[in-house]
């Protein structure tokens, strides 16, 4: 069997996390008079820390000082890591377990790319971190998605080819990061909003494993 590499991103793909990001931006938002829904939060998918405030004062047409900008996001991150502070594999997004012993099993290269600065504590908590050959998150990435670094990054970790990596995402940034990379991007969540990718599910209950042994054979 060849090897590939599996590149996962992990807020809204692995663990239900995504859910922690918007409730922590939307406390902040209302403290700033500044709507922020459900499609808001759409486009802070897969987005830095810093562009999300940045979308979101621009949302309410506020101006800020790098000051205020800089005790916002001390603040939306400390509300953030309170809430993931009691997760446990309970918050594992269905599926996903499935895949990741199928792919260990099949000796296929894991790896995490994700924007989120918490990622290992996560990875850690869930039990989880012990399936990941390397991990790339937001402490070693200049450049946040659609930029292609984080995956170009978990990459060369471990001497893996672009063309022979595979990317799961659930954001729109993602998709394109992993396309302007030249890997193969496999969407999980809604067609309409991921068509850009080159497959798409609804979720990992719906990937089954004669698809995962078609993507290790290409």
């Amino acid at each position: 069997m060849n090897t590939k590499t599996f590149i996962f991103d992990l807020d809204g793909v692995i663990v239900d996390t995504a859910r922690y990001h918007f409730l922590a931006w939307q406390r902040l938002a209302s403290q700033l008079g500044i709507e922020f829904t459900p499609e808001h939060n759409e486009q802070l998918k897969g987005v830095s820390r810093v562009r999300s405030l940045d979308l979101i004062l621009e949302l309410g047409n506020i101006e800020a000082s790098q000051e205020d900008k800089n005790k916002w996001l001390v603040q939306k991150n400390t509300e953030y890591l309170s809430y993931i502070e009691e997760i446990d594999q309970s918050e594992i997004l269905p599926g996903i377990l499935t895949v990741l012993n199928y792919l260990k099993e099949h000796k296929q290269n894991i790896v995490l790319g994700s924007a989120s600065k918490n990622a290992r504590p996560i990875l850690e908590k869930t039990s989880i971190i012990h399936y990941f050959d390397a991990i790339v998150d937001g402490n070693d990435v200049t450049n946040a998605k659609p930029d292609p670094e984080v995956f170009l990054q978990g990459a060369k970790k471990i001497n893996a080819t672009p063309t022979n990596c595979i990317v799961f995402e659930d954001s729109v940034a993602g998709i394109q990061a992993a396309n302007s990379a030249n890997m193969i991007s496999i969407g999980v969540g809604e067609k309409e909003v991921l068509y850009e990718a080159q497959f798409v599910f609804p979720d990992f209950t719906h990937i089954d494993t004669t698809f995962l042994e078609n993507l290790v054979k290409k």
